[in-house]
């Protein structure tokens, strides 16, 4: 009969809470559950399944069955108290008690055998209650973490189409911009291929104009000599008699040189081309590479309320004297570590201004050594002298003073150029590798003319029309 109960038991004990069914509820796979299980189950799940075959559910299929409830209750009331798993299988007495130090149900006589002396024990029901509550409260956390996970994925499921849709925004962006720069270059060689074939065909109706005309005088030229040959082969007395009119044949072609003399082909200037496009191209540049940050000036510095140029004042600004804020000059918001970047400054008459590039670690609280091993690489210009650092150059003629000065900065071959924008002219070069991130450097001591930074489209460049 115990066997018979036993089998039972097993077709309808839950898989869930390992207990005869309470409340049972059976889904379209056919497998049955407590209520309560399955949907505390599902409380788990991104999608309801069944816990058994895995199956996707729906969460109105469970469907009750009064005659299984029923079923499953009577088997409750008419289950023996003791089974032969709560028989304790050492004094074949029933297992009563709890022990907390070895983790296991035991008899009366286990209790009071020397083997779990002194070992704290409580009713087995008592236990029970106290165990399920405890699992109960490390069931709520984890569901808590369980909400706070699912939480997290769903942030980053959210950045994730940020960042696409972010991403799909810039491309959408840079091809909008280099469209306007193959635009702009696709406009201009088609301006220029028009101007080359309006100067090669006037050139060309020149010639055709002289080739005509030669043509004209050879064919006059050819019709005299036959002219001439024929009065030779007459008799000597007409011969003579008609010289003189021969001899003004070969003296007086019939149709004058009237085309000037052409002059040689001048090849088109592609390079100066070239070079006014790129000058012209950049008229397309709407913002500036670098913008200044004011929490870096020193305190006679005052950038400017677009972050684009600095001015030097003969009294010092009460400023809070924050981390960032450097002795001297003032440094740009971006930093780079690698890449090709440049950037134009508008000097003009500025008589003292020094602009380059400085490491990100140095010690802003004190003046810098204007060399590369303090990591601070600078040109400078002071009272009509240009100078790398603290050194002169000799080769720049100090009346040549470029209005701007741009800065091409080559992180990953070590480089960094200073040049003169309109004539294209190298004035300095620091080579050697920069050992950490640098920032654009820029300091100014010339009251009346402040230092800009600014979009190639507020240069002055030449003019090709």
């Amino acid at each position: 009969m115990a066997d018979a109960l036993s089998f039972l038991e097993e077709d309808l004990t839950c898989i869930i809470c390992c207990d005869v069914f309470t409340d049972p509820v059976t889904l379209k796979c056919s497998h049955s559950l407590c209520e309560k299980c399955l949907q505390r189950f599902w409380t788990t799940q991104d999608v309801p399944r069944c816990p058994v075959c895995r199956k996707e559910c729906s969460h109105d299929e469970p469907t009750k069955s009064l005659a299984f409830r029923a079923l499953c209750e009577t088997f409750k009331k008419r289950k023996p108290s003791a089974v032969s798993g709560d028989v304790c299988p050492e004094h074949k007495e029933e297992l009563k008690l709890f022990c907390f130090k070895d983790q296991q149900p035991i008899c009366l006589v286990c209790y009071t055998s020397k083997k779990h002396e002194k070992h704290k024990c409580s009713p087995v029901d008592e236990a029970a209650g106290n165990l399920k509550e405890d699992l109960k409260t490390q069931m709520d956390r984890l569901q808590e973490a369980l909400a706070d996970l699912k939480k997290a994925r769903e942030s980053c499921v959210k950045q994730a189409e940020l960042l696409e849709e972010h991403a799909r925004m810039d491309e959408n962006q840079i091809k909008k911009e280099f469209e306007k720069l193959h635009q702009f270059l696709r406009d201009e060689e088609e301006k220029h291929i028009r101007s080359l074939h309006k100067e090669i065909q006037l050139l060309d109706e020149n010639l055709k104009a002289r080739t005509e005309e030669l043509s004209a005088q050879i064919s006059d030229m050819c019709e005299n000599m036959a002219g001439v040959w024929q009065d030779m082969e007459e008799e000597n007395i007409t011969f003579l008699q008609n010289y003189n009119d021969t001899v003004k044949r070969l003296q007086h072609p019939s149709v004058p040189h009237t085309t000037p003399e052409l002059q040689e082909y001048q090849h088109y200037p592609v390079q100066t081309v070239i070079f006014t496009t790129w000058a012209r191209m950049q008229n397309l540049v709407e913002q500036p590479p670098v913008t200044l940050d004011p929490d870096t000036a020193s305190s006679k510095l005052l950038v400017s309320e677009d972050r684009t140029s600095v001015e030097y004042l003969e009294i010092k600004m009460i400023m809070c004297d924050n981390p960032e804020r450097l002795y001297v000059g003032v440094l740009a918001s971006q930093g780079f570590s690698s890449g090709v970047h440049c950037w134009d400054v508008e000097v003009r008459d500025n008589d003292h201004w020094t602009l380059g590039v400085v490491g990100e670690t140095v010690n802003r609280k004190r003046l810098y050594k204007m060399d590369p091993k303090s990591h601070f690489w600078c040109f400078r210009y002071v009272n009509g002298t240009y100078k790398k650092g603290s050194k002169p150059l000799s080769d720049i003629d100090s009346n040549e003073c470029p209005d701007v000065i741009r800065l091409q900065l080559d992180f990953d071959e070590g480089e960094l150029r200073f040049i003169d924008a309109f004539r294209n002219r190298v004035l300095c070069t620091y080579t050697g590798g920069f050992p950490e991130k640098v920032f654009p450097y820029f300091c100014s001591g010339d009251v009346d003319k402040p230092l800009t930074v600014f979009p190639a489209n507020r240069q002055k460049t030449v003019n090709t029309n």
